[in-house]
């Protein structure tokens, strides 16, 4: 059996978590009030930090969960971002859902899994 491995761990949870060669990173959030592209951005940094903690990076993401406090609208903004971000050839399994966010400031929460 595999050790399991958890960072940044608080009562309620961890931001990222290793077992059998998979990274399980919490949903990041970006800047409480700032736009969704700048939100999305800020996640993004904060998710190749922890990857890189992992061992880890974008290029092994397995499978990404956004949610969208608006997808009618905020939709292309974060595409915008995300596109950039993703390497050619190496965009993961990825679904997108509208969700009321932890508070009305967030408007961009991202969830990845990647090998290690």
């Amino acid at each position: 059996m595999s050790d399991i491995t958890r960072h940044h761990t608080n009562a309620r949870m961890s931001q990222l978590v290793t077992h059998n060669g998979i990274a399980y990173l919490a949903g990041q959030v970006g800047t409480p009030g700032a736009t969704v592209a700048e939100q999305t951005a800020a996640i993004l940094s904060q998710i190749d930090a922890l990857l890189a903690e992992a061992g880890t990076d974008k290029t092994k993401v397995l499978t990404a969960q956004i949610w969208l406090s608006d997808i009618s609208t905020q939709f292309a903004a974060m595409n915008a971002v995300w596109d950039a971000w993703v390497p050619e050839g190496h965009g993961p399994a990825r679904w997108t859902g509208e969700a009321k966010l932890a508070t009305p400031d967030y408007d961009v929460e991202i969830i990845v899994t990647a090998a290690i």
